[in-house]
């Protein structure tokens, strides 16, 4: 009798602990489940907030890479290398006109048009200017700062309002140390820029006005995604550097073989293939030596 009896209290003490666990488990699941239900309905709408800012970022940054691609020294980047490149770039606008930098002075940042058009020109002591270079969509502007100075011999005046992105001079300087695709592009670019800053001299030196006009308006076209240049005749002449009257003349006659429409400020090319069967061979030198240096021309047309 006396075991039967201790047996009995050992099953109830045993239950009395089964049913304590029971008790603690559902404590603790409803417990559980009532603080993820506070925690959805006061918190859950947060990371919803949060994650429509990181999309909206992340939505600029994807537009800004895509416009930067319009750039060819950018696009030519290993995808990588590009996305590295591009958190550096900042985009910027400039209107007809504008000057990036004058002739001395210490250079801060660099610049890579997409649509924008930058003249490079040489300024004399009297004020006179002559162009000896053209940049746009093609290339980058402060090319001293990657080549060991810190300033340009030149003035870089904005010729067609448009677009760009702006790398400051201490990023430019750490991605080009760091070698790569970006280093090699930019030294080929550059001189693929000094083909065309020379052979501007020769054409400026042997070439007719009407000549030098072609191969002006060409190198414009190419580096815009439209058919119209807006550019007065007095512009045009500070660029080539000649008389204004001269200009007036030469796309006279380009309009009258219906190669280009002259309208005041603005003049819209009509016949492409009309205007490189005019233009002399300095066009193509240009177009030649862009294409061995980076890969592709510049041209429309024979590129």
């Amino acid at each position: 009798m006396a075991h039967k009896r201790q047996r009995r209290n050992c099953v109830k003490i045993s239950s009395g602990k089964i049913y304590t666990l029971v008790y603690a488990i559902a404590h603790t699941i409803f417990f559980f489940y009532y603080s993820i239900q506070c925690l959805t309905t006061h918190y859950l709408l947060l990371p919803e907030c949060f994650s429509k800012d990181k999309k909206e970022v992340m939505l600029d940054a994807a537009a800004n890479s895509n416009n930067a691609l319009k750039n060819f020294l950018l696009a030519a980047l290993p995808a990588a290398e590009f996305a590295h490149v591009s958190s550096k770039l900042e985009p910027v606008s400039f209107k007809l006109g504008e000057v990036l930098y004058e002739s001395g002075d210490k250079l801060d940042c660099v610049y890579f048009p997409t649509t924008a058009i930058a003249s490079l020109l040489y300024v004399m002591e009297n004020g006179a200017t002559a162009e000896i270079g053209v940049i746009g969509n093609d290339g980058i502007s402060g090319h001293a700062l990657f080549l060991g100075g810190d300033s340009m011999s030149n003035r870089a005046l904005i010729q067609s309002a448009g677009d760009a992105y702006r790398m400051s001079a201490k990023d430019l300087k750490a991605e080009f140390a760091l070698g790569g695709v970006f280093q090699k592009i930019l030294l080929r670019y550059t001189q693929a820029l000094m083909t065309q800053i020379s052979q501007t001299a020769v054409c400026n030196r042997l070439h007719t006005l009407e000549q030098q006009l072609c191969r002006w308006l060409l190198l414009s076209h190419d580096r815009l995604n439209s058919d119209k240049l807006v550019m007065t005749h007095d512009l045009i002449s500070n660029m080539l550097g000649v008389r204004r009257e001269g200009v007036t003349l030469a796309a006279q006659k380009l309009a009258k073989k219906n190669l280009i429409k002259n309208v005041r400020g603005t003049i819209t090319v009509i016949d492409r293939q009309g205007l490189e069967e005019a233009v002399c061979e300095c066009y193509e030198v240009v177009n030649t030596e862009y294409n061995r240096l980076l890969g592709r021309g510049m041209s429309r047309t024979f590129g």
